[in-house]
């Protein structure tokens, strides 16, 4: 495709969106599977309806612009779920391995709170308010689950991880 104006970059950014997000579907039950806290499992689980609601945003968008449904290869959410899936190989203590999910995890979010914001901007000066509402739903939602992972992290599973040096 080639981009000659904002409008164009706008659905290359929500097409790579929409692979990012078929993407981390896929890896969410895998990351789940590996974590050894309950509470870490548990949040896994809710970030995988909340990405499923998320794809649904997006599918909404694509309706109303009267595009066709179709992704685009996100290589860099490709990039830091393999870097993820690389962890789980590791022989890994649990409590270090619930640990360095959670940094997997938030490269993700960090990664969709970047892109959902630059796609909420481009709607904004394109006049599509409802795109704009609802990516900006599901940006107020990444950062939430940043959140959470961050307080998970520094109130349980980095606590217990740093204890295994002892």
């Amino acid at each position: 495709m080639k981009l000659q104006t904002l409008q164009d970059l706008f659905v290359e950014e929500i097409r790579d969106l929409y692979n990012a997000e078929q993407q981390v579907a896929k890896a969410l039950p895998k990351m789940e599977k590996a974590a050894h806290s309950p509470e870490l499992q548990n949040a896994y689980r809710m970030h995988l309806d909340q990405t499923k609601n998320q794809v649904e945003r997006l599918k909404q968008i694509f309706g109303d612009l009267k595009l066709p449904v179709r992704g685009k290869t996100c290589k860099g959410m490709e990039g830091i779920i393999s870097e993820g899936e690389e962890l789980l190989k590791e022989d890994a203590d649990p409590d270090v391995r619930d640990a360095g999910l959670i940094a997997s995890a938030q490269k993700v979010e960090h990664y969709e709170i970047s892109s959902y914001g630059t796609a909420r901007t481009y709607a904004k000066q394109l006049g599509y308010t409802n795109a704009a509402r609802l990516l900006q739903q599901t940006l107020e939602e990444e950062r939430q689950t940043d959140e959470k992972l961050t307080s998970l992290a520094e109130r349980s599973i980095n606590p217990r991880a740093t204890s295994q040096q002892k």
